[in-house]
């Protein structure tokens, strides 16, 4: 009888402590802050914060881990692979996570309680680790790279299924006021652990089998954010307006037309991916010059997320489009200023330490927009458009990430500086479609 009441006695516990520790750090009112949410799912808004800000965490810790941008393509580098392979992990990773979520969001739409879709995304990402550690235990060379390879295109569309059913279930289950500080959290507990994540590689200079660990252990936080996401309190939704069959999906490309707000959305989102692409011709400029290791890059990325993912949060509770608005100018600043500092004070872009300082308010500028954008949209959507707006919006971000990625190897060609400064132009342009939005958070 005692084992029979353990589990809901510890399960109440849990919950108790969550509320505590929230009221303490907010001291709000319930029936001030649940105005977009339902009455069963605001008592249970402290737990709910919690665990989305855990499961998302241990996400954003499994991706530093199992970064395409560092362990993967080592790792291949290290068992003789294909040149060509490395460079095309990220693109992958980016754009086939989005590019089917219109489909995707179809069938997450259909269901009234969404978290298992996360969590079933969850569970596979471990198992496509759990492929790579496989592969580079009992493969070699090109067959491991093309093996590898696949299961970086399997991670992708897994993630995909987390991307749509997070936002709905977020918007579902914590209310406007508390979605940024979500992100905010998990944010900085991630940089934290990309900051370990950089110490290990740095004193785990080479090896397969430490590059293997490092993947295993993704995959186990992957595991453990399915299981903390199924523990979400989540009310069933509305099903009524799914968008049934993938021909029937693509009509929801209407709303770009009639839904003047989400269009001018998607159109500033667009034009500032720039500042996740930026990034990498910065460490492309410090590795031609030789004087800077990458590990202070990666140092650089943890300590962006890890002091700056609360203030993010806050800021885009106060108000997500000021959010975009400030740090889109911001990002288009630097990197002009980059741009010319490079063509008329060479002297200072090629020392030490001028890059990884360029790359660390980069990273702080770009969690402020990805912070900004996530919130803004979730909280636009509502209940009714949330996950078609957020199927739409990343399926046609997929298609842009892979011609800008194109477009910004072509202007490559003119110089790193010259690339990024395209991209800061799109940042600014972006900026007037940012300010034609209307503001989402009440007052």
């Amino acid at each position: 009888m005692a084992e029979k009441t353990a589990g809901p006695m510890l399960q109440q516990s849990l919950k108790d402590s969550a509320e505590r520790v929230y009221d303490a750090i907010y001291e709000e009112e319930d029936a001030r802050v649940c105005k977009d949410i339902s009455d069963s799912a605001c008592s249970s808004v402290p737990q709910n914060f919690f665990l989305n800000a855990s499961a998302v965490a241990l996400g954003k810790l499994a991706d530093a881990l199992a970064n395409t941008k560092t362990t993967l393509p080592w790792l291949l580098t290290s068992m003789g692979a294909p040149g060509w392979i490395a460079p095309s992990l990220a693109p992958i990773r980016e754009s086939g996570s989005m590019l089917p979520q219109l489909a995707i969001g179809s069938w997450v739409r259909q269901a009234a309680i969404r978290k298992w879709f996360y969590c079933a995304g969850a569970i596979a990402q471990a198992l496509s680790l759990s492929g790579i550690v496989l592969s580079a235990v009992f493969l070699q060379g090109a067959t491991a790279g093309v093996s590898i390879l696949m299961c970086v295109i399997f991670f992708s569309l897994a993630r995909g299924f987390c991307s749509v059913a997070s936002k709905d279930v977020m918007g579902k289950t914590v209310p406007k006021t508390r979605r940024g500080r979500v992100n905010g959290l998990s944010a900085s507990i991630a940089g934290f652990g990309t900051l370990i994540a950089a110490a290990l590689l740095y004193h785990l200079q080479a090896g397969i089998v430490a590059y293997s660990i490092l993947i295993a252990t993704a995959a186990l936080f992957w595991l453990l954010a399915a299981w903390m996401y199924g523990r979400i309190d989540e009310d069933e939704g509305a099903v009524e307006g799914a968008i049934n069959g993938l021909s029937e999906a693509f009509s929801s490309f209407v709303l770009l037309r009639d839904d003047k707000p989400f269009r001018n959305f998607v159109i500033g989102r667009a034009l500032l991916v720039g500042t996740a692409l930026s990034a990498p011709f910065l460490v492309i400029m410090a590795q031609q010059r030789g004087n800077t290791d990458l590990v202070f890059f990666l140092i650089a990325q943890g300590s962006a997320a890890l002091l700056s993912g609360h203030f993010w949060g806050k800021f885009a509770d106060r108000s997500s489009r000021k959010l975009l608005l400030t740090s889109g100018v911001a990002a288009g600043t630097l990197g002009a200023s980059i741009f010319f500092l490079e063509v008329y004070q060479p002297s200072l872009t090629h020392t030490p330490w001028f890059l990884p300082a360029c790359f660390f308010v980069l990273m702080v500028l770009h969690d402020g927009v990805r912070l900004g954008r996530k919130t803004y949209l979730v909280d636009l959507g509502g209940a009714e458009k949330r996950t078609d707006y957020v199927a739409l919006s990343n399926t046609l971000i997929g298609v842009v990430l892979l011609v800008a990625g194109a477009i910004a190897s072509l202007v490559q060609t003119l110089g790193n500086a010259v690339a990024i400064l395209l991209f800061s132009l799109l940042a600014f342009i972006a900026c007037i479609f940012v300010y034609k939005l209307p503001e989402v958070q009440e007052e």
